[in-house]
């Protein structure tokens, strides 16, 4: 049963919690940073645009599409990010993960590693998934990899999938891990976590 109700992963190096409108101001300090939102189909440039993004999220999450969170330290609370489920679809047992950002100084550490392994740890084996998408900007070569690093298979490109906030034309590619495949997928990340 996929819940999407409110709830914190916990992490030895990073905590997941709730997102909620009192993030806005915390993610205008470390998230206004243009490189951020580069392969992105929106821009948030300031603080009106944050607070339109975290509403957004709010409000998906009020209709049962989206479950987000502010990526947060587990040593000090500090916010570093956000991301979420979306696309949640109980039916198929299928979620994706995405909407993540992490600010620059904590890109390149064990932040988003070990935050996709607390919410692909959630949605195999709480939620019971079969499947678990992931999807970037085709021309984001780093996204690509990250992806791939943690133990995703690439399925295809979706063409013309998007409009950036600039209005060019965004080409979406898609990854997946399976029921099958988490086993693995978790040894592999459990182990790159001790690392």
């Amino acid at each position: 049963m996929i819940d999407v109700g409110p709830l914190t992963l916990e992490g030895s190096y990073v905590r997941l919690v709730p997102l909620t409108l009192g993030h806005v101001d915390e993610f205008c300090r470390i998230g206004l940073e243009p490189s951020l939102w580069k392969w992105t189909p929106i821009r948030i440039e300031d603080r009106a645009g944050m607070l339109a993004f975290v509403e957004e999220a709010l409000a998906d999450q009020r209709a049962g599409s989206t479950l987000p969170f502010a990526t947060t330290l587990s040593e000090t609370g500090q916010v570093i990010g956000s991301t979420r489920f979306m696309s949640i679809v109980p039916a198929h047992r299928r979620v994706e993960i995405g909407g993540t950002w992490i600010a620059p100084a904590w890109q390149r550490t064990r932040a988003n590693t070990e935050a996709k392994y607390l919410m692909l740890r959630h949605a195999f084996d709480a939620w019971n998934c079969m499947r678990v998408e992931l999807k970037t900007h085709a021309q984001n070569a780093r996204s690509r990899a990250a992806i791939l690093r943690i133990g995703a298979r690439e399925e295809g490109t979706l063409r013309k999938h998007m409009l950036q906030a600039d209005g060019s034309v965004r080409d979406s590619v898609y990854f997946s891990i399976l029921d099958d495949e988490w086993p693995n997928v978790k040894r592999k990340l459990e182990a790159m976590l001790r690392d």
